[in-house]
């Protein structure tokens, strides 16, 4: 029970003696405190809610980064994206080719397209850009291309399609 009372005692002097402490430390003076509620313009701080309602109030760099304030909802047409699409294999879309053949020459493999939309056929090799994507890689069965997606929720910025020769 002794020890109880020893301990509350202590407790009772160390309290006692850091509030005394805080007391003799300077006090703020008013000049540093935040101005009063009479210096505050209400009509400057109405107008700045305002322009932020209407979306002018903030501006945004995104950088490399996308704008948040964009909903992920709303998909972009591709051709408003990258402009008008050009003519021969620049203006291919992936999804608009079927793969008629491959062919091994010296200087290296040659896969034969052929245009679902313009009903032409073209000659593709490793490395040609298409309007949406790449060629990377042609072997004696299929040709792989890499396709830019413009999904904001998609973890790459890419997917791998492997269009496969016929049999």
């Amino acid at each position: 029970m002794n020890r109880r009372w020893l301990s509350l005692a202590v407790l009772l002097v160390l309290c006692l003696a850091g509030s005394s402490w805080l007391q003799a430390q300077d006090p703020v003076s008013e000049d540093e405190t935040a101005p009063a509620a009479a210096e505050v313009d209400s009509d400057s701080l109405l107008a700045d809610e305002e322009l932020m309602f209407l979306g002018e109030g903030y501006a945004y760099e995104p950088g490399d980064r996308r704008d948040p304030f964009k909903s992920l909802l709303i998909v972009r047409e591709r051709a408003a994206m990258r402009g008008p699409r050009p003519e021969g294999i620049p203006g291919l879309l992936i999804d608009e080719i079927d793969l008629n053949g491959i062919f091994i020459t010296p200087d290296g493999p040659v896969a034969q397209v052929r245009s679902t939309e313009e009903d032409k056929s073209y000659l593709l090799r490793e490395g040609d850009q298409l309007y949406d994507g790449d060629v990377v890689s042609i072997t004696v069965n299929e040709v792989s291309f890499k396709q830019i997606v413009d999904d904001p929720t998609a973890i790459k910025p890419f997917r791998e399609v492997v269009k496969k020769l016929n049999s």
